[in-house]
């Protein structure tokens, strides 16, 4: 399987699974700290790596998609890692 490369703002490569790590990682470190809403995701991974919003937003469709992360609803939608069974 190709992984589609990403070219962010600043000219840096960046494959779509790389970019998806960075989103995981971004929701784990929060965990049980702040609870991260979409846009909050979108906003940071785009101002810190270069990356335009919709390719954020695709990485992390797929990431939602597969069920790697979940949207919760507490007076909100918030993205989080599914818990453990």
């Amino acid at each position: 399987m190709i992984c589609p490369l990403i070219i962010s703002e600043r000219g840096v490569y960046m494959d779509k699974e790389e970019l998806k790590k960075i989103i995981y990682e971004m929701v784990e470190k929060s965990m049980g700290k702040k609870k991260l809403k979409q846009s909050d995701i979108l906003k940071k991974v785009s101002a810190e790596h270069g990356v335009d919003k919709s390719e954020v937003k695709a990485a992390l469709r797929e990431l939602l998609d597969s069920g790697q992360l979940i949207f919760t609803y507490f007076g909100g939608s918030y993205v989080e890692i599914p818990p453990k069974e």
